[in-house]
């Protein structure tokens, strides 16, 4: 054993404390939207700071859960995630294969690829791309225009070149075409890498909204980020959740406490997915990220 010195240990210690430092910065903001999200609004006015809530009260949940805006858009967002990582998957997947072959026009098809990553079309080509394709107020605006990412799409490919050709090699000898190869032995052996970039997709299906307020004209369409974005920063919970739900109830939550709880709402899905992927997490990013 390589014997420690003192200077090793001491540099050992600093970075402890000051990672831990930093992850408490990280876990202070959840802390103090959790404790708002379940603070009475005797609390909130007394109190600028809140860090644990003196009395527990739900009525932001209740309130939020009582709207049908909200918990449609929680659908909908959760049908876009689902619908979407899965044809992102299959498309960036499939594509990738297809260029490690030694086919016709892949260096160009590639070469088109990058040519994306450097430049953009922007967002009125883009949206009258949309349009004319007669997505416009459709879910599949949210999913068909982000269908393939480029940048996840070198990477794949890149860690499909990294598999030894002798598997597909004794697969075409054996009497498999390309589809069987691909799927009997390139997916198997993708699953780390497949479930990082699922990961990927997925946050990114769940945060978006900047798509579903250019292209989704009709409010009951909206994903659940485009209602926070009305409870939070235009500051409308009335508009956003219905003016039904809040002529309901006798004493209304403060806004700060339902804004706080549509906040970690909003938020919790994706916490709870992510311990579940994160064993492929790195190995999978790693794995697509170098060569040979």
């Amino acid at each position: 054993m390589i014997k420690r010195t003192f200077s090793d240990r001491l540099a050992d210690g600093v970075n402890i404390v000051l990672l831990a430092v930093i992850g408490l910065s990280m876990l202070f903001p959840f802390l103090h939207i959790f404790a708002v999200s379940f603070s009475s609004l005797k609390d909130v006015l007394e109190r600028d700071l809140i860090l644990w809530p003196r009395e527990w009260v739900t009525d932001a949940y209740q309130t939020i859960f009582a709207s049908n805006n909200f918990v449609r858009s929680l659908a909908v967002t959760a049908y876009v995630t689902i619908v979407g990582t899965v044809v992102n998957l299959f498309f960036t997947a499939t594509m990738a294969y297809a260029l490690t072959r030694n086919a016709l026009g892949q260096r160009a098809i590639l070469m088109m690829v990058v040519f994306t990553i450097l430049f953009s079309a922007g967002m009125i080509p883009t949206y009258l791309v949309v349009k004319a394709t007669g997505l416009i107020n459709s879910l599949w605006a949210l999913i068909i225009p982000g269908a393939i990412s480029s940048f996840n799409l070198i990477v794949i490919r890149q860690f499909f070149l990294s598999i030894p050709t002798e598997l597909n090699e004794a697969a075409l000898i054996d009497g498999a075409n390309e589809l069987r190869v691909f799927y009997s032995i390139i997916l198997p052996l993708s699953k780390p890498s497949l479930a990082a970039f699922g990961l990927f997709y997925a946050v990114t299906h769940w945060n978006t909204y900047f798509a579903g307020i250019l292209y989704l004209n009709n409010p009951s369409k909206w994903p659940i980020q485009v209602i926070l974005r009305q409870i939070v920063i235009v500051n409308e919970p009335t508009a956003a959740l219905g003016a039904e739900v809040m002529m309901m109830l006798e004493n209304p939550p403060p806004p700060v406490t339902i804004q706080m709880a549509a906040i970690l709402v909003a938020t919790l899905p994706i916490l709870i997915v992510y311990p579940f992927l994160q064993k492929h997490f790195a190995k999978g990013v790693m794995l697509g990220s170098v060569k040979g």
